[in-house]
């Protein structure tokens, strides 16, 4: 028997520029997408909540008290953020969970991530050095690095506590005010982080959160003219719209979109080490990750023997309620998603699939009221097939056999896409040669999805631009200001007459 914990609703209210309010907007109802019960209702932010903490946000970032501070003195926020995280590490967890669906294992490890986020950007502050240019002239020259103001941050709603933290706590650490609005469907953990960011005491107006759709609360953040960046995570769809929009202001963004990633399984691979990594790569998270491994390139020599195993072993996954232990693959986040999943399984029988498992909705009578969708391989495809092209962000693998490296290196690369890759080989030399040749902004070789926030993320071609992580995570959010300072004590000669 699964033990569920009570849900404990959080207020309604967005935060505003420092402080607590109910937005006049129209209520969006947040399901739990394991049993399909409502948790509760969230007014959807206005313009006017939209006005306001831009506002606030230009005059906290403008402030002496906060533009004024040294780099270690806003580590010190960074770090207080951080201890409140971990002390309320499983709240956190268990409301991602009741709002997301995924297991309580993968959410508190995603709140561990987002400590660690607001951990490593303090220890980035602590040990950032600026460096003197090379001297070119009777002069000296440095670079500083200055906050942009106001950043506005659109996050995803299949991560939301992780993504929030890579995008609030480097914006922070470069002196910047933010607002962030969580994805429509999973405000909550957001919320709640927003009340620990509350007991910090941040100076008032260097964060807010605003919860509400995209086309309205996220369309006001992108066209205002007191926002001067945008970072967002989500489908390529909304990221080309929101490029065309900033580049109206002539304002920078960063964008995290859409993959299609390739797994790669050459005939020297250990099998069982390439299998429970290709799993993993997939149905975690259900499968919705943007850089889930969806393409599974096999040698033809070990195709047979690589796909029954890998089938065998995804049909002993237990499919079920985050908060069970026993659970791997949890519900998708929303009805609605399901349904486009499901489409794109009836798109790939249409087009010659075979499906090897899954295809379908659990017929177990527990998982009934929930959004529900097994893990599911499909092969017999062509790389050219929608299927095989479009991201599904859902527990579905199509699987392709090869037979050389020239013709798997053109089907790798021959996606819009250009996110991530996984390589599963014995021989390092041939993973370093392939992982040169596959057009991906993150490569994985014997492992995959795993994450440094030490280490820049981001995608290329139609995956996203910009990166996020590592040290450049502040630079991503800062303006660049060249300073020279003249070494000669004689007049420039130009003006001699």
């Amino acid at each position: 028997m699964t033990t569920v914990p009570e849900f404990a609703p959080l207020p309604d209210e967005a935060y505003v520029g420092g402080a607590w309010r109910q937005s006049a907007g129209p209520a969006s109802t947040i399901v739990d997408p394991a049993t399909g019960r409502v948790l509760q209702t969230v007014s959807q932010s206005t313009q006017a909540d939209v006005d306001d903490a831009v506002a606030a946000g230009v005059k906290a970032s403008a402030d002496p008290a906060w533009r004024g501070l040294l780099a270690h003195q806003r580590a010190r926020y960074l770090h207080r953020i951080a201890d409140l995280i971990d002390r309320d590490a499983e709240r956190l967890a268990t409301l991602q969970t009741f709002n997301t669906g995924k297991t309580l294992t993968e959410t508190r490890g995603l709140v561990a991530s987002a400590a660690g986020t607001f951990r490593y950007y303090a220890a980035v502050l602590e040990t950032a050095d600026e460096a003197m240019t090379t001297v070119r002239g009777d002069y000296r020259t440095w670079v500083q690095h200055e906050p942009i103001g106001v950043v506005g941050a659109i996050a995803p709603w299949n991560s939301p506590v992780a993504s929030d933290a890579q995008k609030i706590a480097p914006a922070l650490a470069a002196g910047n005010a933010v607002i962030l609005k969580p994805a429509e469907w999973t405000p909550l953990v957001s919320l709640a982080m927003a009340r620990l960011i509350d007991e910090s005491d941040l100076p008032s107006g260097l964060v807010s959160v605003l919860p509400g759709r995209g086309s309205v609360v996220g369309e006001a953040i992108v066209r205002h003219p007191g926002v001067g960046k945008v970072t967002f995570t989500g489908g390529t769809a909304t990221g080309r719209g929101l490029a065309h929009a900033a580049a109206e202001k002539l304002m920078p963004v960063s964008l995290e979109l859409g993959g299609k990633s390739p797994t790669i399984v050459l005939d020297d691979a250990d099998i069982e080490q390439a299998v429970a990594g290709v799993m993993y790569g997939i149905f975690s998270s259900s499968g919705q990750s943007c850089i889930a491994g969806s393409r599974l390139f096999v040698h033809s020599s070990i195709y047979d023997e690589t796909m029954a195993r890998l089938v065998e072993r995804t049909e002993a996954l237990r499919v079920g309620n985050g908060f069970d232990p026993a659970t791997r693959v949890g519900p998708l986040v929303h009805t609605r998603h399901r349904e486009s999943v499901a489409s794109y399984v009836e798109l790939a029988r249409s087009e010659g699939g075979r499906i090897l498992t899954g295809g379908a909705v659990p017929d177990d009578p527990a998982l009934a009221d929930g959004s529900y969708y097994l893990p599911t391989i499909i092969d017999g495809l062509e790389n050219s097939a929608r299927t095989c092209q479009e991201e599904i962000f859902g527990p579905v693998l199509v699987a392709l056999p090869f037979d050389d490296e020239e013709d798997l290196v053109r089907r790798a690369n021959d996606s819009v896409f250009g996110l991530a890759a996984g390589i599963w080989t014995r021989d390092y030399r041939r993973a370093l040669r392939l992982a040169d040749r596959i057009q991906a902004g993150n490569v994985w070789i014997n492992t995959y999805k795993a994450f440094s926030v030490s280490t820049p993320f981001g995608g290329i071609k139609q995956s996203g631009l910009g990166t996020e992580k590592g040290r450049e995570g502040i630079a991503a959010y800062s303006r660049v200001k060249s300073v020279y300072l003249g070494m000669s004590a004689e007049p420039n000669p130009w003006a001699d007459s």
